[in-house]
Parts: C-alpha cells; structure tokens; sequence
C-alpha cells in the first residue's frame, strides 16, 4: 500500500526532509517504523527503538498498534513540552 510521511521538528532536521511517499507491506504503525529503522543511515538513528517518538496516523494520535490503511498520512515527531 502506498502512504504518505510527514516528519517534524529534530526528526525532520535528521532525516533531511519533511515528507514522502512510500509503498509499504507494514500492517501497523509498529512495522512502519521497523521498516524505515532498516532503511539505517538518517531514518534509523531518527526513529532509533531507544528514541522517544510520537506518532500520528491521519492527524489522530496512535500507538504503534494502530493498523495503517492505504492513503494513509503518518506523522513522526519527537515529545513536545510546554511551559
């Protein structure tokens, strides 16, 4: 299936880029992620297990057990504080 990423804030700076498309086997949030991990380079250290890191599937918040449809919009972005 094809989705759509969207990176934010350090994980955009990391990666280089702040979206892109891509064909994905992944049924859930979970194995995107390992996906893109096994890209290595930028996208492994960026959303490295050890990384705290949110994510977003068409604008909602999710867990990684969130199951991806096709034409998906996934968000990654690091914690947020306020104060």
């Amino acid at each position: 299936m094809k989705i759509q990423l969207r990176y934010f804030a350090s994980i955009r700076e990391a990666i280089g880029s702040g979206s892109e498309s891509v064909e994905t086997a992944a049924a859930t949030l979970a194995g995107l992620r390992d996906e893109l991990i096994a890209r290595g380079g930028p996208h492994a250290e960026a959303l490295a297990r050890g990384r705290a890191v949110r994510v977003s599937i068409n604008q909602t918040m999710a867990d990684e057990s969130a199951v991806l449809t096709d034409g998906a919009e996934v968000a990654f972005f690091p914690p947020v504080t306020g104060g």
